[in-house]
């Protein structure tokens, strides 16, 4: 679980502006789920979707997404796991591989969280921000991500990354605009499995 709750230099938790802002969100909180909540409706709501709002600068580090109040999705995700680390509730990454229009290729990875919350272990949240067809909430143990596996080349994967995937921090810190951002979204090959009858 040391992982989970690890300051580096994409979850830099222990920067002031964090550490300040993760105890603003938990005072008054009875338990860790109310503080997990408080975390994610702040990120969910206060930060804006990079894309959405065409919000520059680029951000990556937690620190800078809270600072910029902007961040594309995966940004985010590293915000909340800042936020949730600072207040000593476990939090890792999560990904899923989406199309980018409505059907087939090209896809790009979405990024959101995983939470360790001690009444029901991981549990997965998506604070990239909510919008008319697309709605997130804390509701555990019944996830309520923002998308949902539509096509047979999309994924969920099961994996939960202590640390951004390495295709994330690439297009987050190569390009400087949001624009740029949304032409070089990061994704992942994926095998197709063949299932014999």
């Amino acid at each position: 679980m040391e992982q989970y709750l690890e300051s580096s230099e994409f979850i830099d938790w222990k920067h002031p502006i964090i550490k300040k802002k993760a105890a603003e969100l938990a005072d008054g909180c009875a338990s860790e789920e109310a503080v997990t909540k408080k975390c994610f409706e702040f990120v969910r709501d206060f930060i804006k979707h990079s894309w959405d709002y065409r919000k520059n600068p680029v951000t990556c580090k937690a620190s800078d997404v809270l600072l910029h109040g902007t961040g594309y999705c995966y940004a985010k995700s590293h915000l909340l796991a800042a936020l949730l680390r600072a207040n000593s509730i476990p939090a890792g990454l999560c990904y899923q591989r989406l199309a980018i229009g409505s059907a087939g290729p090209p896809y790009s990875l979405h990024g959101l969280n995983a939470v360790y919350l001690k009444q029901y272990g991981w549990y997965r949240i998506d604070a990239r921000g909510n919008k008319p067809g697309v709605t997130a909430e804390f509701f555990p143990p019944i996830e309520k991500l923002a998308f949902s596996i539509a096509h047979p080349s999309e994924r969920d994967f099961p994996e939960i990354w202590a640390e951004p995937l390495p295709p994330v921090v690439k297009s987050l810190t190569k390009n400087k605009t949001v624009e740029e951002v949304f032409q070089n979204l990061p994704d992942v090959e994926v095998l197709q499995t063949q299932h014999v009858v």
